[in-house]
Parts: structure tokens; C-alpha cells; sequence
């Protein structure tokens, strides 16, 4: 086991720079790109090294963009770095370049955009603790030990991807065994020595995902990176993928900043996950900056999903990428769900549930196989309500409701995390008869315990899932069959295997069906058709009920025939017609202040900032649906264009007047192809 130097190269600042030499650096600075430093004689510092400098009463760190540069301050004003960090591999060409893209399409400061996208231990000036500089000499190769042989189609699909850049869809219904594809193509990739990055949308799929790649890999060592480690593994994982110790690296949307010497392979799994898009910072989508990256590093990328997003669909209809097709399940006699609607209106539901539902669970209980409860709302109880005067529990920080938690009897806000207690009477008109209204995961587990007594229910969301360990033990538990019922929330909705799974249940599909959002179809489409695909993975069919009170609408029509491909089409159609993406590209610049007047007043400036070209349309200033967020009056400002191109180059001219412009009681963001807008 080898060990890197843990000192620093250090200058003395009186050292004069190297033949007059001189570099820029990134540094996480507001509204600021590159800094000019000198550079010592005793310092040997190169593009994508990381150093310490001077900058005001502070050090920071840097990390170095170019060399040998013709400054532009005065060399008398320029100070010299202090020191060099080599504590971690110098970045390569390929990564400064994915930096450059990322900020150049995001429009943010490059110093921004790359210190961001360092762990934090590396941002800091403090050394590094010695366990996490402990380098681990691993083999070239590694065993593959497959868990089942590939299909025919599984293995045609393993064949189609060879080396080289190419963007492949691979289009394949739940339980397929996409799983089993992306194992086989990473071991052709480990064989060539190369490193492969797996890419998932949710903290909550990597455990599985992992003990998979564990399990089919035990010589390879797998990095594994997410927000939720601790930043000593964080660290440590970032560096063996630097490094190019690291196999295999596993992880959420941050994983593709993750620097890879060796970058084979990349795959980005439910690729059509929302959550791949960040939503603060930088706001990157890392399904778009995988695709960029395996473009630099020559490799192929794999989008899978059983459910593409609409723009990636449209980019396969358009020639750039190929469609790879796993039509069927894999697991021996395993057919996909058999889908069907539970009219509203014809069998009016009890406390939430039709009687068709609440047979099916019986007929499961009595055959000891297991019930899964969908409904895409955590809490108890989504309003608090008087009856007598139709008052409603709000949050005073934000222009929404509080939702009714029953274990802690509190109201929370799941949009700012603010917390009161339940009123004992309305505080408008005095009723101490205070209702909740609408239903969540909680009040669901105590409808069913209180109509099922002898059955085990288990229920999975955000509050009942807080800690990795608890939800991987709770997982594990439910796929040895240590569950009856289960109750959960898009957390159970993907990615999962429940063996003993056969029936799913929907509750509440229909809210999505009013939404004002355009995405809001798709996104209903695509997390309906993923949870109905946890029911019937092995020889025992599936069923799943869907409780609504629109049978006829056409995306029920769709999910019953589980056509993607029909719903897509249509979808597509409506959006040419709308104007809306992938036809066009978006932009929003986002305006937040104590007062909404404030931030209107703000984007209407801004709008009169640069003016726009023919091919860029600049919509008025407009209220976001929830106008009001911990405390912050919120606004947005919608830009659209046809071309890229021609939006990218206004961006550029208006974010550069923003930097300069930008007054200090309005905090402001750009975001680029936007997917919220609430």
C-alpha cells in the first residue's frame, strides 16, 4: 500500500515569479471568473493543479486553469500562490474541459463551477487526514462472477455496445434486466482496464445497485459518492476515482464530476429522473453532462429506463442516438402487470380506498404474497381544515399549506421545513372541531392496520427513511417477504425488486392530471408505469388498480397497454403544437425578495438589460405558483428559443450585465432548461 506526500510545496512570498511566469487560477469568488497569480521558482504548478493563494486577509484554494499566461494587471499588483496542494491528483484536460462546458452552458463563473465541484476536504486549506491518502494498489482486471446468464435480447443489446462515443437508449420494460446489461458491460470495460461510472437518481437505489456490483466484481474496487456520506468517505471515494483506483464509481447526479483518468464506460440509470437535475448552485443536469463527458473521454454512455424522458425520445427520433430495445422481463415466465382502472364515480371509496382495492389486498393476504399502497404524499393528512369557516393551516413563511404529521403532532412544511403545533381551536372563528383533509402515507398505514389488524405493514417515505442504514435494512426486510403491506411514496417507485410483490395499488393519480405544469402528464405516465413494475418480477402475475375518477383519459388508456411509445408520440405532438420543449429551449431567470415587488421590478429590468434577438422570445415578469418561500417573495422570467445557439449568446450577454448590475437586496439565479416551476 503506497502513501502520497501530505506536505506542501511552499514559497516564500518575497520568491519572484519564474521567468515572469504566470497562471490563472478558479477560486470560489461571487460573481468573479479567473484570478491572475504569479507563479515562484520553487513552485512547479500546472493546468488542473490545486494550490493555496492570498486572496484579501484569506486563503484559499485554487485551482489552476492556465499557465504561462499574458497578465493583465500590472506585475507589481500580481501576488504569488503560496503553495502547492499534492495531496491529490492534478485534473486532467478532460475534466478543466467538462468545467468549461458546464459553465459556458449554465451560464455560471468558472471558479464557481469548478471549486464547487471538488469534495469539500479539498476546497478546504486544512491537510487532509492520513487515512484518506492512503492509496490502494488495485489489479488491472477483476473477476466477473455474473448473477444470471443474459437473454438473447440481453446479449444482442451487450453486443451492440462497443468502444467509442456513442449516446445509446436502452429502452427496456421494468424487470428486463437492464441491471444485468450494465454488469456485463462494465466487466468488458474493467478487462480493458478501464473505469466505469454508474450513474442513479435517488441515495435510496444505491445500496441495492451496489451489492449487485459487489456481488458480480469482488476484486474491483467500487467508489461509491453521494451527497448523504460523511466527508472523510466522501473524500477518500473522490480520490480513488482520481486516482484511477476505483473500478467502478456508483452514485447520484455529483458522481459525473467525479474526475476518472480512465473513463470507459458511463451509465446513467432511470435516466428520466428529475432528480438528475440540481437544483441549487450550479444547475446542472448530470444525464446531460454524462452525455458530454463520455463525448470527451471517447466512450460510449448508456441512458436506461423503461420510461424515457420526452427529450431524450425526441433526440432518438432525430437520428442522435440509438435505440437499444429489451422488450420483455427476464425472469423466466415473468409477464409485465396486468393494468386496470377502479372508476371513482361507479364505486365511491371509505377512507380512501374502493372496495375492488381492498379485495385484492385480502386475496393477497390469504395467499401470503405481498401489496404495495402508492400514494405521492408523505404526512398524515395534506390540510388542516374548519369546517365552520373553511380557515386552512398555512405556513407563514411560504403561500402554502402545512401538512399534518400524526407521530410528532405537528404541522410541517415541506417546502421550507418549518414546524407548529396543531391549533387547539380555529384562530378565526374559534371551532375546536378542526378536520384533516386528504390523505397521506401516514393516515393511509392507519386505515389499513385498522381494516388488515393481523397484517405487517411497512411504510417508506421521506420521514419513516431518514438514515441510509435504516431504509437498506428496511429494503433488505421487505425482500425476504418480513412485510404484508407495504405503503410508500416515490421511494418504492423505482429500481426496487420485491420478489413476493404482486399486486400495486394507486392512490390520488388524478392531481397530477390538473396540473398547470406542461411536464406534469409525462411525469405522472412515467412514475406509474415504474411502480407498476414492481408487481409480478417472477412467475406469479401482476396486478395493478389504479383509483381514479377519469378512466377514459388517454394517458390510462396508455399505461393499461403499457405503450410508451403511443404516449410519447402523443405527448410530442401536443408540445409542437404548444411550443413548449424539446421543439424549444428554455430559460429562467429566478428573482427572490422580501418584497414581490422588489423582484418584479428587478426581471423587468433585466429583461430591458440586452436586447433580445428576433429568435429569442422574453416573456413578462410572472408570480411563481408558490409566490412565497421561507420568507422570500419569488418571481421568474421566462426566455425561449428555437435555437440553442441563439439563446445561449443572449444568456451570455445578459448574465454578464446581471454580474455587474445585480443589486444586494435580490438574490438571483439563471436556470437553464428548467424542469420546475412552482
Amino acid at each position: 500500500m503506497k502513501r502520497l506526500p501530505t506536505a506542501l510545496s511552499t514559497s516564500p512570498k518575497s520568491l519572484p515569479a519564474r521567468g515572469n511566469s504566470y497562471i490563472r487560477l478558479a477560486l470560489d469568488v461571487p460573481l468573479q471568473n479567473l484570478f491572475e497569480y504569479a507563479l515562484p521558482e520553487a513552485i512547479d504548478a500546472r493546468v488542473g493543479d490545486r494550490v493555496a493563494v492570498r486572496f484579501g486577509a484569506q486563503q484559499k484554494i485554487g485551482v489552476v486553469i492556465e499557465e504561462r499566461v499574458a497578465p493583465e494587471l500590472a506585475a507589481e499588483r500580481i501576488k504569488p500562490i503560496s503553495a502547492l496542494r499534492e495531496d491529490a491528483p492534478r485534473l486532467s484536460s478532460d475534466w478543466i474541459a467538462l468545467m468549461r462546458f458546464l459553465s459556458g452552458y449554465y451560464q455560471r463563473p468558472l471558479g464557481e463551477t469548478v471549486i464547487s465541484s471538488l469534495p469539500p476536504r479539498l476546497r478546504s486549506t486544512k491537510p487532509l487526514p492520513r487515512k484518506v491518502l492512503q492509496a490502494e494498489n488495485t489489479p488491472p482486471g477483476a473477476r466477473f462472477l455474473p448473477n444470471h446468464t443474459l437473454t438473447a435480447m440481453q446479449e444482442k443489446v451487450v453486443e451492440r455496445v462497443t468502444g467509442g462515443f456513442n449516446t445509446f437508449l436502452l429502452h427496456g420494460v421494468t424487470g428486463s434486466g437492464k441491471t444485468e446489461v450494465y454488469l456485463h458491460l462494465a466487466a468488458r470495460t474493467l478487462e480493458r482496464g478501464m473505469q466505469a461510472l454508474v450513474l442513479v437518481p435517488e441515495i435510496s437505489l444505491t445500496p441495492q445497485l451496489e451489492a449487485r456490483f459487489r456481488e458480480a466484481f469482488p476484486d474491483a474496487r467500487l467508489a461509491l459518492l453521494h451527497s448523504g456520506l460523511e466527508d472523510i468517505a466522501r473524500t477518500s471515494a473522490w480520490l480513488a476515482a482520481a486516482r484511477g483506483d476505483a473500478g467502478v464509481v456508483l452514485g447520484t447526479r455529483l458522481a459525473v464530476l467525479a474526475p476518472m483518468p480512465r473513463l470507459g464506460l458511463v451509465v446513467v440509470d432511470e435516466e428520466h429522473d428529475t432528480s438528475f437535475k440540481q437544483q441549487e448552485g450550479l444547475r446542472y443536469s448530470a444525464r446531460d453532462a454524462a452525455v458530454y463527458r463520455a463525448k470527451l473521454a471517447g466512450c460510449p454512455v448508456i441512458l436506461g429506463t423503461a420510461t424515457p424522458s420526452l427529450e431524450t425520445w425526441h433526440n432518438w427520433k432525430l437520428g442522435r442516438y440509438e435505440r437499444l430495445e429489451l422488450p420483455e422481463r427476464a425472469s423466466p415466465g415473468a409477464r409485465l402487470p396486468a393494468v386496470r382502472t377502479v372508476d371513482m364515480r361507479q364505486e365511491p371509496p371509505e377512507q380512501g380506498f374502493c372496495k375492488s382495492l381492498l379485495s385484492a389486498v385480502q386475496e393477497r393476504l390469504a395467499k401470503r404474497e405481498q401489496s404495495l399502497i402508492f400514494i405521492n404524499r408523505r404526512g398524515y393528512a395534506p390540510v388542516l381544515a374548519c369546517e365552520a369557516c373553511g380557515w386552512t393551516a398555512g405556513c407563514e413563511r411560504c403561500t402554502a399549506r402545512m401538512v399534518l404529521h400524526a407521530p410528532d403532532r405537528r404541522l410541517h412544511c415541506h417546502h421550507c421545513g418549518g414546524q407548529a403545533p396543531i391549533p387547539r381551536a380555529c384562530p378565526t372563528c374559534g371551532n375546536v372541531d378542526l378536520k384533516p383533509m386528504g390523505r397521506g402515507t401516514q393516515r393511509v398505514e392507519e386505515t389499513l392496520a385498522a381494516r388488515f389488524p393481523e397484517a405487517r405493514i411497512v411504510r417508506i417515505d421521506r420521514d419513516s427513511a431518514r438514515h441510509r442504514a435504516e431504509l437498506t435494512r428496511t429494503l433488505e426486510g421487505i425482500r425476504r417477504g418480513e412485510g404484508d403491506i407495504l405503503v410508500g411514496t416515490q421511494l418504492l417507485a423505482k429500481g426496487h425488486d420485491f420478489p413476493n410483490l404482486t399486486l400495486v395499488g394507486v392512490l390520488n393519480a388524478d392531481a397530477a392530471l390538473l396540473s398547470t405544469d406542461y411536464r406534469a402528464g409525462e411525469r405522472l405516465f412515467s412514475v406509474l408505469e415504474q411502480v407498476a413494475g414492481r408487481a409480478g418480477r417472477r412467475e406469479r402475475p401482476g396486478e395493478v388498480l389504479v383509483q381514479t375518477r377519469y378512466p377514459s383519459h388517454p394517458l390510462y388508456a396508455a399505461l393499461v397497454r403499457h405503450d410508451f411509445a403511443g404516449f410519447a408520440e402523443s405527448q410530442l405532438d401536443e408540445r409542437r403544437a404548444a411550443g413548449f420543449p424539446p421543439f424549444v429551449f428554455e430559460a429562467a431567470l429566478r428573482a427572490e425578495a422580501k418584497k414581490l415587488d422588489t423582484a418584479m421590478r428587478f426581471l423587468a429590468d433585466a429583461a430591458a438589460l440586452v436586447e433580445a434577438p428576433e429568435s429569442v422570445r422574453v416573456y413578462d415578469p410572472a408570480p411563481h405558483l408558490i409566490t412565497r418561500r421561507a420568507g422570500f417573495e419569488r418571481a421568474r422570467l421566462l426566455m425561449q428559443s428555437a435555437s440553442r445557439p441563439a439563446l445561449q449568446d443572449f444568456l451570455s450577454r445578459l448574465t454578464t450585465g446581471l454580474f455587474e448590475a445585480s443589486p444586494r437586496n435580490v438574490r438571483w439565479h439563471l436556470d437553464v432548461d428548467p424542469i420546475e416551476f412552482d
